[in-house]
């Protein structure tokens, strides 16, 4: 069990905001895929359930469990984005000696003296130079002088690649009982699924219901990233339907992205935005960037 006192835990629930059953602006999901992501604890164990199933609750069940160590590096993790969130909005403190009195409770918890100041690559958006887009685009350009059968592994390779140049977390091609799963990665606080596809045709109705019956089988908050290198068919997204789990990108979109020097991840939340706002899992990057 941690060793934090009264007013250390009044501290905890100013600083977090933990009002009303909140932390912070997390939603439940995003609360979720924190703590796996900082701490790698499940939040939503039925250990941190005992008082109850609100966000405020279950960081206060986990504390009260939690050694030293583990609390240190959710309280931290938790300061940091809370204070990136607050530089970034130019917020005044609303905690009075908030940072002082959190050196202390890290200090006798064994943690660092100072909470160290947010890291912009963990929470924000990544800046890639000129020679490195440069790089990336001869890359994907190169791709087309491969077989047929490399040029579907490259191409996996090269999205890695590309997604970790914009500090987006991703993760290699796994497979799981029954199903393959082309990669991963993290968007702000949310874990996409990525399907990617190089081939002559253009892709159909059949690979997008596939791919989302494979999101359907994961948490409820798991979303879906299908790259077509060749585009999809008007006809295929017709049948798709709308409301769905994932968002679409082509090769021009991965082009223009590179050429025209737009983050990825600005790229993709413009995207998602717009599937949020019309239910169309596909809108053109040059469409959302008219020049």
């Amino acid at each position: 069990m941690a060793r934090i006192g009264i007013a250390d835990k009044l501290l905890i629930e100013d600083v977090f905001e933990m009002g009303g059953g909140y932390v912070l602006d997390f939603s439940n999901p995003t609360f979720v895929q924190f703590f796996i992501d900082e701490i790698g604890v499940n939040i939503d164990e039925a250990q941190y359930l005992a008082s109850g199933s609100s966000k405020a609750k279950r960081l206060r069940c986990f504390l009260s469990l939690a050694d030293d160590k583990t609390a240190t590096k959710a309280i931290k993790a938790l300061w940091e984005y809370r204070e990136l969130k607050r530089l970034r909005g130019r917020h005044p403190e609303s905690v009075e000696g908030a940072q002082p009195r959190m050196d202390a409770l890290l200090q006798s918890l064994g943690g660092v003296v100072r909470a160290q100041q947010p890291s912009p690559a963990r929470f924000a958006t990544v800046i890639v130079d000129n020679e490195e887009l440069g790089k990336l685009k001869n890359e994907l350009l190169g791709l087309h002088q491969l077989a047929a059968q490399a040029r579907g592994y490259a191409f996996e390779a090269f999205l890695k690649e590309l997604f970790d140049a914009f500090g987006l977390a991703a993760r290699e091609a796994f497979r799981l009982r029954g199903e393959q799963i082309d990669g991963s990665f993290q968007l702000g606080h949310e874990t996409y699924l990525l399907e990617a596809k190089w081939q002559n045709a253009q892709t159909g109705v059949a690979d997008l219901h596939a791919f989302h019956g494979k999101l359907e089988q994961k948490a409820s908050w798991t979303r879906g990233l299908f790259v077509s290198n060749s585009g999809f068919t008007e006809d295929g997204l017709a049948a798709f339907g709308r409301g769905k789990r994932l968002v679409c990108v082509d090769g021009l979109d991965l082009y223009d992205i590179m050429h025209r020097g737009i983050p990825l991840d600005k790229a993709l939340e413009r995207k998602i935005r717009r599937a949020a706002e019309t239910g169309h899992p596909f809108a053109r990057v040059r469409d959302l960037y008219p020049e």
